[in-house]
């Protein structure tokens, strides 16, 4: 067993732990360690395992909503678990849509997009989307407050950005929206969001990206949209590893040696414990700030790769 390898594999973990929940894509990230970090693996263990790692960062969000998503729990009655199955079935309706595109084009994409050019493109687009975005909510915010005399933080009836119990301070970043409670998210809604997750197969646009920008543009708060995009993760992660997979033991003929389940286990350990702290701090994040500066990172990212795929690497600097 290669110690160095188990250091690479936990590095990569730390990589998913962070990018799989900020809206900054994960493949992407994976695909740019990847270029400079190589893993003395297969090239089609390479490919299943850069998903199946994802798995790691999945059961962070079981452990931390466990309660929610629980619908057997024993301290909810009939209506709180009427409530929590129906949550289940506007997750189920939200990933059909990346599903039913995703699956048949698994392996075009994988041929095709998943290049250096591709991620930066998709990074500094989504980048200038959130900003613009970001922008447009303020100015709805700042309007809404001129017209009708409210001020963030407050919960007025009827109001359009009636705020969550927990979102009490006037100085945030204005998060608003009509739906304040992912347990109140319309099913058309819902299906929105899922609708907006088809874009996340392209790399470098970002699952959490793409369905956090459907859920701001169609009425939720930060606080719901990001909620909603961690619940709409457990099935897509669990199915896209499932058929990375089955792909790889049947397709490729792959098998696991000791080094190969040294190296999985290593890299989902880590991204599972850091995807613990990334998600409390981005709930903790979102409710007192805009998504603007994640935009810019973005930009700036997709400039430095274009720059080094298109530039350094054809010359031979780097």
């Amino acid at each position: 067993m290669d110690v160095i390898e188990l250091v690479k594999s936990a590095f990569l973990g730390l990589v998913e732990g962070i990018t799989e929940w900020l809206p900054i894509s994960s493949t992407g990230h994976m695909i740019l360690v990847d270029e400079f970090m190589k893993l003395n693996v297969t090239e089609e263990f390479m490919n299943m395992f850069l998903v199946v790692i994802q798995l790691g960062a999945i059961l962070a969000v079981c452990v931390l909503f466990f309660h929610e998503l629980n619908p057997f729990s024993p301290s909810k009655g009939k209506e709180g678990r009427r409530a929590t199955w129906a949550l289940w079935g506007k997750i189920v309706l939200a990933c059909l849509p990346a599903a039913i595109i995703g699956i048949p084009l698994d392996d075009f994409m994988e041929e095709h997009l998943y290049n250096g050019v591709v991620v930066a493109a998709a990074l500094i687009v989504y980048g200038i989307a959130f900003i613009a975005i970001e922008i447009w909510r303020k100015r709805v915010l700042k309007r809404r407050i001129e017209e009708e005399g409210v001020v963030p933080g407050s919960r007025p009836a009827g109001a359009h950005f009636a705020r969550p119990a927990e979102a009490v301070e006037p100085t945030d970043g204005g998060d608003f929206g009509a739906i304040t409670r992912v347990e109140d998210l319309p099913v058309g809604t819902a299906f929105g969001i899922g609708c907006f997750q088809v874009l996340s197969l392209i790399p470098g646009t970002s699952r959490s990206g793409s369905t956090i920008i459907g859920g701001l543009l169609l009425g939720c708060t930060r606080s719901v949209a990001s909620k909603f995009t961690f619940f709409l993760a457990i099935p897509v992660m669990f199915g896209a590893s499932a058929l990375k997979l089955v792909k790889y033991v049947v397709l490729d003929g792959g098998t696991f040696g000791t080094n190969e389940i040294a190296i999985m286990a290593v890299g989902c350990i880590v991204a599972f414990v850091v995807s613990l702290l990334a998600i409390k701090w981005l709930m903790g994040f979102v409710r007192r700030h805009t998504f603007i500066v994640f935009g810019w990172y973005r930009i700036v990212l997709g400039v430095l790769v274009l720059a080094y795929f298109l530039v350094l690497r054809p010359m031979g600097i780097l």
